[in-house]
């Protein structure tokens, strides 16, 4: 384990080294940084609710077509460390025209789970998606989990758990939405306990609109409602993106 932790921490040291090298070498267009935050009502993951109100910041590095994201989510449900929902994930990803590929670290252990422990409190996951662009703007992702303690079944077999999903984005009267369907094609960390086989796991439209507070300052604010059939619920999200 210790020989895995030197090793995963020398593939980010050098990933950060790569892409702070282009800053001497390639034009400032092509490397950049972005902070953003959200600030949500609730969060809920692929049809699944993680907790209520959070704190989700993230940075991005990217050069071309490859980034380096760390995202996190805290709730604000908790005053002290007992039990807060706690999230921090690593996601390095590449893409050129429409096709991308991506592998992301999770980490939702919570407040007082030791980050180092990889088998039991880390998911491994790797992606795929294709967006055929502006004429036809349909996107559509498979992600399938890698591997780790948490992504096996009863009998200790790793299952593989796989989410699906299709969005697709238009316009309306100057609001941005993106209607999107989600399923998980067998049994995975996503299933309600006790099902088993295909399930649909959500179908989802979220309304995206900047809302003008000054001539040269916007607050993008969205709204999402989500039906998750596979868990029998549903819900209604509403958030506030910080750039």
């Amino acid at each position: 384990m210790k020989t895995f932790t030197q090793l995963r921490t020398t593939f980010f040291a050098v990933m950060l080294f790569a892409f702070s090298a282009p800053l001497f070498s390639q034009e400032e267009s092509e490397f950049q940084i972005a902070p953003a935050a959200d600030i949500v009502s609730s969060y809920v993951w692929r049809g699944i609710y993680q907790t209520g109100p959070s704190f989700q910041p993230s940075i991005n590095a990217s050069w071309k077509g490859l980034s380096l994201t760390a995202w996190g989510s805290t709730d604000f449900s908790t005053v002290d460390n007992a039990g807060i929902a706690k999230e921090f994930d690593f996601t390095l990803s590449y893409s050129t025209g429409g096709f991308s590929l991506a592998v992301t670290d999770y980490w939702w252990a919570g407040e007082g789970s030791r980050y180092g422990d990889y088998s039991g409190n880390h998911f491994f996951e790797g992606t795929i998606g294709y967006h055929f662009g502006e004429s036809f703007p349909l996107g559509i992702t498979w992600n399938t989990m890698l591997g780790m303690d948490g992504d096996k079944d009863a009998d200790g077999d790793q299952q593989y758990s796989t989410y699906v999903e299709a969005g697709y984005d238009f316009n309306v009267s100057g609001v941005d939405l993106t209607a999107s369907v989600g399923v998980s094609p067998w049994a995975g960390i996503y299933h309600k306990e006790g099902k088993d086989g295909f399930a649909l796991s959500t179908i989802s439209l979220k309304a995206s609109k900047s809302i003008k507070i000054t001539d040269s300052f916007s607050l993008p604010i969205f709204a999402q409602t989500i039906i998750a059939p596979n868990h029998d619920n549903v819900f209604l999200v509403f958030g506030v993106t910080i750039e």
